[in-house]
Formats: C-alpha cells, structure tokens, sequence
C-alpha cells in the first residue's frame, strides 16, 4: 500500500494547554462549560430544591383578610362572572350582600328573602343574579351598576309551589333550574315553569348545570342519590345510589362529563358521567362531612369546606388533598367559591365571616418582577423534579393541623387498619374466599337508568 494512503491516528497534547509557564503559575486544569456535564449537577440542583422547598413553607401564609357585616351564618357565595373583585353572599337571615373584594368592603345590602338565601346563580348573557329562599320565591337582580345599587329591588319575581334549595342557570340560554322537592325548568319569561323532572325522590339539595356539555344538569337526592338530567329530554337521564347523602356537587368546567360530589361519609367522588358505577377518584382527608366543593377555572383542582372547620385543596386526579388551610376562629364552613381568575379562595361559615385564601399559599402577592418570576419557575421545577427525595417530601408534605382533626384522623387510621385487619383474617381462614372488592366500588350502591 502506498504511504500517502495510509491514515494514523495518534493522540495530540499540546503542552501549552496543561503546563505551566513559571513555578509561580496556577496549575490549569481542564474544563467543559457544559452545566449539563457537570460533576456535581445533582447534589448542587438537590441542595436548591432544599432550600426552594424550605422558603416555601416559610413564606406559606395563605389567610389574606376577612369580609365582616353579616348578622347570621352564611349559606351561600356567588362570583359575578365579568367583575373579578364582586362577590355576593347570602345568609341564614335572608340579607344579601355585595362586597367589594379588593377594598375589603361591602358595597350594598339588601334583604333578599324571608328565611334561609338557598342559592344564587348569574346569567353571564344578561349580567342577572337569581337568587332562591325558604320564602317560595325566585327573584331576578341586576348586577351592571359600578356601586352595586341596582340590588335596590329585584326586577322580577316568580313564585313557586314548593320551598326551594337550589337554583342553576344556563351557560348561554335563558333557562333556570330550580331544585326542592322536584327539578323545575324555567324559562325567563314565565311564571310557570316549562318542564318539571321527578323520579321517586323526596327532596334535592343541590342542582348544577354543566358548563360544557351545556343541556346537562345534575343534581343530589336525600336518598343518597345523585340524579343527571337533559333539558331536552321529558324524563331524566340516569341515577347513581351512593352510600351516604351527596352535599353539593360541582362540574369540571375543562372536563365536558367529569363532576365531583361532596358527601356525608367524609370523601369527594369524581365521577365520568358516562360510566356511573364506579367512580374515577375517591379524594379522602376529611375527618367530617364535606358540606361544599368548587373547582378552579383550569379544572386541575378544587377546593372544598366540611364541617371540619377546614379548607382543603384537592388536585383533580389525587386522592389526597395537596393543602389544608384553617384558623382558631373559624367555625363549620358552609360556603366555598373559587375566584375566576384562579388566584384567590372565598370560605363562608356559621359564624358569619366570609374569609379570603391564597389558592397557593406561599405565592407572592403584588408585582413580581421577571427575574424573580423566572427564578421562581426554577424553584418550582426544581421541587418537582426531587419531589419524591424523602427529605424534601417530607417537608412538602408537612402541614400543621387543628388537635381535633389530628385526633380524629389518627382514630379513623386505626379503624381503617382494624377494617383491613380483619378482612386479611377472614380471607387466610376461610374455605371459599370472599370476591375482592376495591375502595371505588365500595362507595356505589347501584346505578340506575
């Protein structure tokens, strides 16, 4: 072979990359400015999520104000869909208020009822709250004067036959749902209403329009059930029988036919509404009945009130709640709404204080400059990227919670381990043993259709 074709491969130093000049010369060392190459990328990037994961449960102070004036315990909230700092309340004793809350301060009062504000509802289409009570009646309010006057008188009133204990409205149409002791339709117009949906049920708690799939509507039964309708139809859709009474229930607004129903028995259910038998999510933590549930605008979490004296903050597809948030003073919450532009939590409770929650409760309120919103983001990722570290989980993790609550939760732990306990015993000494049955499938009676 000729020597021109021959090709060599030899290693090259270059002694000017690694000796030194003089004696009194640092060493130079070899370098390679890619951080992704870097020896100690872990340990540096896990010593910063420490630290993130620290200050944010040093900065975690979700509590922002209070809203006081009512003279009774509150029974419901509504978030006017256009005015982002507006929220109306109603109360035990029939008053109605609106309050500014951005200033912290009530814009108008009125006295809406005789007896119990069941419910209210807004239609985004004419800027109208209806509002229902003890007293029989639906009453229509205009909500467009900038001093929140126009709550003066109601412009329409209709009474009905029987006491009502809920009320929905349309995303786009002008029709009402009313629930009490049967599920009305009404149209704007008319006194009476245009369809009327029964199946064998004395009296439901809670009604709800979907927001998505818009001529569906939901609602819960004091026989434990919770009943799907459509507007079209003349008959309702299909039942499903739960083991305890459902309290209130609220439809993903991304999700077009998931919902979540707060129960008796201390656990959310989120359901697929096409499949009925088996719940998607059981979402446990309460140590008492769940009275109230809201989700975010972005659907990937809700927040709900029990009779725990504790706001919980779910994510959609986890059983366990990711925050608890509670103070001394507050009694059994009635009420919860999240604010429209997911940043803010309102709870209402019988002790008649409306209170104001950071949805994130170490979030910075106020301006938040780009390199600090930058090196946040960071954090944030960072955190989740160590998550399941067992030292930074256990800090995550880590709340801390009323004495009543960590008493009760320690005491249903250990009947829950009895429970299971015992069932391992009888399936090791019985013959034929008894089929598996899953959390899920426990919390069904049966589905109907």
């Amino acid at each position: 072979m000729d020597g021109s074709q021959m090709k060599v491969k030899v290693l090259v130093r270059n002694p000017d990359d690694y000796l030194r000049e003089t004696k009194q010369d640092i060493h130079k060392l070899p370098r390679n400015y890619d951080p992704s190459l870097h020896p100690l990328e872990a340990p540096r990037e896990y010593t910063r999520a420490m630290n993130a994961v620290k200050l944010e449960r040093v900065f975690a102070m979700p509590f922002v104000g209070c809203l006081d004036g009512h003279r009774d315990g509150i029974s419901c909230l509504g978030k006017h869909p256009s005015r982002l700092s507006w929220l109306y309340s109603g109360a035990c004793d029939g008053e109605m208020k609106l309050w500014d809350v951005s200033r912290r301060k009530v814009l108008y009062t009125v006295q809406a009822h005789d007896g119990f504000v069941r419910g209210m509802t807004f239609n985004q289409e004419t800027s109208s709250l209806y509002t229902v009570g003890d007293d029989k009646l639906i009453k229509q309010w205009k909500t467009e004067a900038v001093d929140g006057s126009d709550l003066k008188a109601p412009i329409n009133t209709i009474l009905t036959k029987g006491m009502l204990t809920g009320v929905s409205h349309h995303r786009s149409k002008p029709y009402l749902a009313t629930c009490g002791e049967v599920c009305n339709l009404w149209e704007q117009t008319r006194a009476q209403p245009i369809k009327t949906f029964q199946w064998g049920v004395d009296s439901l708690q809670c009604i709800k329009f979907n927001q998505v799939e818009e001529n569906v509507i939901s609602a819960c039964g004091s026989d434990r059930s919770i009943i799907l309708y459509d507007m079209r139809e003349s008959v309702p859709l299909r039942k499903v029988i739960l083991k305890m009474r459902s309290n209130s229930i609220c439809w993903n607004p991304m999700e077009a036919f998931v919902f979540t129903a707060a129960n008796e028995d201390y656990n959310l259910y989120t359901f697929d509404m096409r499949n009925l038998n088996l719940p998607l999510n059981v979402h446990k933590d309460h140590v008492s009945a769940v009275i109230d549930v809201d989700y975010s605008p972005t659907g990937k979490e809700f927040v709900t009130a029990s009779y725990d004296k504790t706001v919980r903050i779910y994510e959609s597809n986890k059983a366990h709640s990711r925050d608890i948030y509670h103070t001394k003073r507050m009694q059994r919450l009635t009420a919860i709404a999240w604010s429209m532009d997911d940043r803010f939590i309102y709870s209402g409770s019988d002790e008649m204080n409306i209170r104001i929650w950071k949805a994130r409760a170490s979030e910075k309120l106020g301006v938040v400059k780009p390199r600090e919103k930058s090196a946040l983001r960071v954090n944030a990722k960072l955190v989740e990227k160590f998550a399941h570290h067992p030292a930074i989980k256990r800090i995550n993790r880590h709340r801390h919670v009323p004495k009543h609550v960590y008493n009760a939760r320690n005491e249903m732990r250990s009947g829950r381990i009895a429970a299971k306990r015992k069932e391992f015993n009888v399936r090791t000494h019985t013959k034929r043993p008894l089929p598996y049955v899953s959390e899920k499938e426990k919390a069904t009676v049966s589905e109907q259709q």
